[in-house]
């Protein structure tokens, strides 16, 4: 079976096991939050590894650059929500500290794949 080139990237990889982590640690939180945080949260995780992979298939730097910039804001956008899930004690410690430890290690390979994509 071929690998496509975004499945090669260690920063894909990464966010796609965020992604299912998100998915298995939000099944606890309370049920009137499926349209809320978990909805959310979800989202934004499937959309780090979804932009990574669209990118790879544009043809220009800027365009690739583009789409990576999306999946940083999309792991923003979930670092400010697993903050607020902690702040309303929806996450153990534990957790909390796993996702805040994997969102920084992606944002930082986002940004140099974005620079060498710009380079």
């Amino acid at each position: 079976m071929r690998l496509f080139s975004f499945e090669k990237l260690k920063v894909w990889q990464k966010s796609r096991n965020l992604a299912i982590m998100i998915y298995k640690i939000t099944k606890v939180f309370p049920d009137d939050e499926k349209f809320g945080l978990i909805s959310q949260m979800r989202r934004c995780a499937i959309s780090i590894s979804s932009n990574i992979a669209e990118g790879t298939g544009r043809h220009t730097a800027k365009d690739k650059a583009r789409f990576t910039e999306i999946a940083y804001g999309s792991a923003l956008e979930l670092l400010n929500q697993t903050i607020v899930s902690n702040d309303l004690e929806f996450l153990t410690n534990e957790n909390y500290e796993l996702i805040r430890t994997e969102l920084t290690e992606i944002t930082a390979m986002l940004n140099a794949l974005r620079k060498s994509q710009l380079a």
